[in-house]
């Protein structure tokens, strides 16, 4: 099922107070899911300690890996923002992750970059489908780095 993410993405960060508890809490979880899960699902105990509501919940370890990875990137004060694979972006939302306008994002897709479909007047694109355009930019710029050093090093421009 394509989901299409109602308003804004929108990234989390963390207060800078409890960084040390999300790196605290991410080095244990990382350490319990490799030593610990072999791939097995593991029981979390959760408490409130304003409310005093406990509750139990299986969790699979890849949720528990993902889990340690998005405290560990937050200890750090990065925002984290999680998008489903298949989610459906607007112009608009698919714009602000490539850092770019949106009038500059509806040229690419009207240049056939990347698919798209359209909901009435709208233009939808799935979130894998940006991933694979952002990583085949990078590359391509990569590539055309190494050229450009090659010649200045052929040229006798660059040590």
């Amino acid at each position: 099922m394509t989901t299409l993410l109602a308003g804004p993405i929108q990234s989390v960060v963390l207060p800078e107070h409890e960084t040390g508890l999300a790196q605290a809490s991410s080095d244990a979880l990382a350490r319990f899911s490799i030593e610990e899960s072999q791939q097995q699902p593991l029981s979390l105990h959760l408490e409130n300690p304003l409310t005093g509501q406990k509750i139990d919940a299986i969790i699979p370890a890849a949720a528990v890996r993902v889990f340690a990875e998005v405290l560990a990137k937050m200890a750090e004060g990065r925002a984290v923002t999680l998008v489903p694979l298949h989610a459906e972006l607007s112009t608009q939302q698919a714009a602000e992750l490539l850092g770019v306008s949106r009038p500059y994002f509806i040229k690419l897709l009207e240049q056939g970059k990347m698919p798209f479909r359209k909901v009435g007047e709208q233009r939808r694109v799935l979130y894998q489908d940006l991933l694979r355009y952002m990583e085949a930019y990078q590359e391509a710029a990569h590539t055309a780095l190494d050229e450009m050093t090659a010649q200045s090093q052929n040229m006798g421009l660059y040590d």
